[in-house]
């Protein structure tokens, strides 16, 4: 049979009377491997009959066999756009969608959306909110958690698959440039991948084998997301080759990380990498971020350079694309750098301001934060808006629950400030030995502590939490005119590393950030 004349074709369904719903009019918008026609309400995707080695469409058979793919892989997270395939029969000059006959050509049919809904329109239009971020993030954790691990025979996943697609990227830039600063520095980002793969090798075969591992999206990124019907909802996952999305939930979320960070969004990047943590338990995978952030540079860097091939580009076009290599390998060499990690802890009554604060300060300074509300609930089995029913000192908040409770915060201190990243403890510390606890964890690790005091006037913390909603604290009233008495004064040396906050001030933390900056010889943002 021969195949598809796809120029044909394309025009061919540009026909109202081929449709079986009202056609608006018809866009066509068009990528390397696929044309996606909008009639209005919906939209008709066309798999090119490309064959990439990476991506086979050259026969009708896999064209159909990746629509089903698609269909079947989307449904996962976007199962309102995601409807149906359809097999075009009669000819490309004169097609019938879904007639009768020997089909030569399948489409993909999805509801259309609107284009400025797409988060990476969003984001560069500015309007991109911060609380569409955080409830993407929340899916992704519950997207990850939901799948199925990896079989142990399925040889995707291991330690030499993660490599040998990491080296792939050197191994494809190197003939394409010849400027010497820039093989330079792909020279020092290929050594750096090197010895941190070897260094977390281990630890990437120990993911495989506990689980995660897992048949991911494989291509989340902002041109991937999109608002529909109210809902954040993700698209287009890799459906063409296994080992993209076949791999570890946190190199899935990476790719997300750093297209935002990619766009200078380090505090976005921050809202979705904590809010995700809080969701998911999976702060054992934070080494392996710079690694998996740095492939996914470099994997947009390769693209720019593959894009620059084609000969009807103009001159400033091409300067465009050049620059763009440049930025996502500056981006990878970033992720390469040194940390500075040091640790922050917040001491103050319930309601005083420490999440806020401590929020905002995490956006500020890119800090991994570590909420007691949250780690509290899930060392009892609970998500972080899950009510405990708790009486004020009593199940979830008696004396052993809240040590052990410390214990936890402490431990993955120690654990995330090891791996290079700095790290906010969002946590009343009331008691001299609850601090003494995290100022013993810098110490060990050998990083800079401060205390972050919290402090805000009793009638107006009584109000915010009477307005407090959606979130994991589950402080009444009655626990703020308890706490007057477990409150143990700050001791003259902790005052020497503490920094006070009337948090019913505005732009307190911004101001604290600049201190702690300034104090830990941090850059500026």
């Amino acid at each position: 049979m021969s195949e598809t004349s796809p120029g044909n074709l394309l025009l061919a369904l540009q026909n109202p009377e081929l449709y079986d719903h009202p056609v608006d009019g018809f866009q066509i918008i068009e990528t390397h491997i696929s044309q996606v026609i909008l009639t209005g309400q919906y939209a008709y995707k066309i798999k090119k009959p490309m064959d990439f080695g990476f991506l086979d469409f050259s026969t009708l058979d896999r064209r159909k066999h990746f629509c089903e793919e698609e269909l079947r892989l989307n449904r996962r997270l976007a199962e309102p756009l995601y409807l149906d395939v359809i097999p075009v029969t009669g000819s490309p000059e004169q097609p019938v969608i879904g007639g009768e006959g020997e089909p030569f050509e399948y489409m993909l049919k999805m509801r259309q959306f609107r284009q400025n809904q797409l988060f990476d329109h969003m984001q560069e239009t500015g309007v991109l909110k911060p609380e569409l971020l955080s409830s993407l993030a929340q899916q992704v954790a519950a997207f990850h958690d939901s799948l199925e691990p990896i079989a142990d025979e399925k040889p995707l996943g291991t330690p030499e698959a993660v490599y040998e697609a990491m080296q792939e990227n050197f191994d494809q830039i190197r003939p394409m440039i010849d400027d010497g600063a820039l093989l330079s520095q792909l020279d020092n980002l290929e050594a750096w991948t090197k010895t941190t793969f070897e260094r977390q090798r281990d630890l990437i075969a120990k993911r495989r084998a506990d689980g995660l591992v897992r048949e991911c999206h494989g291509d989340l990124h902002l041109a991937n997301i999109t608002v529909y019907d109210g809902k954040v909802t993700v698209f287009d996952c890799i459906e063409f080759n296994e080992p993209f999305r076949w791999i570890d939930v946190i190199n899935d979320l990476a790719f997300l990380l750093m297209d935002l960070e990619s766009r200078r969004e380090p505090a976005l990047a921050n809202l979705v990498l904590n809010t995700y943590l809080e969701y998911r338990d999976d702060f054992e995978a934070l080494p392996l971020l710079p690694l998996y952030k740095a492939y996914r540079a470099l994997v947009r860097a390769k693209i720019a350079l593959f894009t620059l091939a084609n000969p009807a580009l103009s001159a400033e076009e091409k300067a465009s694309l050049m620059q763009r290599y440049r930025d996502y390998a500056q981006l990878a060499e970033d992720y390469s750098s040194i940390p500075n990690h040091y640790l922050l802890a917040t001491v103050g009554l319930s309601a005083s301001g420490k999440t806020c604060v401590s929020a905002a300060l995490a956006h500020e300074l890119d800090l991994i934060r570590l909420r007691s509300d949250v780690e509290r609930k899930r060392l009892h089995g609970l998500a972080p808006l899950e009510d405990s029913k708790s009486p004020t000192g009593g199940n979830l908040y008696t004396s052993e629950a809240n040590e052990k409770t410390y214990e936890r915060l402490a431990g993955l201190a120690s654990d995330i400030l090891a791996a290079g990243l700095p790290v906010i403890v969002d946590a009343a510390c009331l008691k001299e030995r609850e601090r003494a606890l995290f100022a013993a964890v810098a110490e060990s690790q050998g990083v800079p502590f401060a205390l972050i005091h919290c402090e805000a006037p009793e009638e107006l913390r009584k109000e915010w939490v009477r307005k407090r909603k959606g979130d994991a604290s589950e402080a009444t009233e009655e626990l703020l005119d308890a706490q007057k008495d477990w409150f143990e004064p700050l001791t003259d040396e902790e005052n020497t590393y503490t920094a006070h906050l009337h948090t019913e001030q505005e732009h307190v933390a911004e101001a604290v950030a600049d201190r702690i900056r300034q104090h830990f010889g941090l850059p500026p943002r």
